[in-house]
């Protein structure tokens, strides 16, 4: 990995993004957050998500009548430590043609604290940046809506506030 690169190539296919943060909440907490349409909705630009959240059901991300971003496959659900999941970006041509690659959740206790890791991976080796690039300000938007019921203000959440207005 270098600057230029922010992901891995792992035996010559595939990349990976992995992101990590620590929460003060509940697993049980944050996993709620994860898969509850209207809260995802808070931290992720407005966009929630929607799914049975069983092994093999289907989920759709979007903002409804607006934009569809993204869907897939939930391949594992094990709450609330485990989410894994197919993904295919639908936000724009550029990325729709990436194909699909997989997110992983995963959360595990740290004493009054849960640490998050959310893997993005089975990426192309030039994979497009915008399929990544959110992650960090959507991370830390579910860190301050679960720590402080605040929502937090970044890049992406004032770009979409502003195409709705």
């Amino acid at each position: 990995m270098n600057e230029q690169q922010p992901y891995a190539v792992i035996d010559g296919h595939g990349a990976m993004n992995v992101f990590e943060i620590y929460i003060k909440t509940t697993p049980e907490r944050l996993w709620e957050a994860i898969t509850d349409e209207e809260m995802r909705s808070k931290y992720s630009f407005g966009v929630g998500t929607v799914s049975e959240w069983t092994a093999g059901s289907e989920y759709k991300s979007g903002v409804p009548g607006a934009i569809e971003i993204a869907a897939g496959v939930n391949v594992e659900v094990d709450p609330p430590r485990r989410l894994v999941q197919t993904f295919t970006a639908l936000w724009s041509d550029d990325v729709r043609a990436e194909g699909e690659s997989r997110v992983t959740w995963e959360i595990e206790p740290v004493g009054s604290s849960c640490r998050l890791r959310v893997t993005h991976d089975q990426l192309s080796a030039d994979a497009n940046s915008e399929l990544f690039g959110g992650w960090p300000m959507i991370l830390s938007g579910l860190k301050t809506l679960l720590e402080t019921g605040d929502l937090l203000d970044t890049p992406g959440s004032l770009r979409y506030a502003e195409a709705g207005s």
